[in-house]
């Protein structure tokens, strides 16, 4: 009897801080979601990119080339390139080698780069910029959707945005849904299809040639 009681004594404090532990944690993770939520993320990242494009056209220097430095400095920081590259490559990345997966990093994080740029130079004259976010953000753990309402000069018919993002320190985008079409899943269906009719070495060689294409 005296034996089992010193074994369960030995246990409680044991199992007291395995359950300080989980209440920190778990008060941690809401102070972190209150201070750092994707919805403010997502805005922040649209507002600073729309903000300096205005700025750009305002100066009558929104050409592709500014818009292009644009975009690397203040949308690709806020990408998750390696998680976008799996979801792109999907079943194939694990079987992929190092230098493989490094080059399909750069390729994605190029493409993306480019899709942006047109995502950007859609935007015509930009006399009032309005974003506002919908309430209603899609969570599950440590990824979530946000809906970005963009209105531009007043125009009746807003643009939708959605962000598709993870968090790791921060929050970051791995994909973006616009005009219903999902940036990384387009990608994901174009390498499906291509590697089922030739092979990924045939992928790699016809993305070099793209990337060749892009640096002119």
């Amino acid at each position: 009897m005296i034996k089992t009681l010193l074994i369960v004594l030995s246990i409680l404090p044991i199992n007291s801080t395995l359950a300080i532990d989980k209440v920190l944690n778990t008060t941690h993770q809401a102070i972190v979601d209150m201070i750092d939520p994707p919805s403010s993320a997502a805005l922040n990242i649209m507002v600073s990119a729309l903000t300096s494009l205005k700025e750009l056209k305002k100066q009558k220097r929104a050409t592709k080339k500014n818009i292009e430095a644009l975009t690397r400095l203040k949308i690709l920081p806020n990408i998750a390139i390696n998680v976008s590259t799996k979801i792109a490559l999907n079943k194939y990345w694990d079987n992929l080698n190092i230098q493989q997966k490094q080059f399909f990093k750069y390729y994605i994080s190029e493409s993306l780069i480019q899709d942006y740029v047109g995502i950007l130079s859609s935007y015509d004259k930009l006399n009032s910029v309005h974003i506002s976010v919908d309430p209603n953000v899609k969570r599950k753990n440590d990824k979530a959707i946000v809906r970005l309402i963009i209105n531009i000069n007043n125009d009746p018919k807003p643009s939708i945005i959605s962000l598709k993002m993870i968090r790791f320190n921060t929050w970051r985008v791995y994909d973006i849904v616009f005009s219903g079409i999902s940036i990384v899943k387009n990608y994901r269906e174009q390498f499906n299809s291509y590697i089922k009719r030739k092979s990924i070495d045939d992928l790699i060689r016809k993305s070099k040639q793209k990337l060749k294409k892009i640096a002119k």
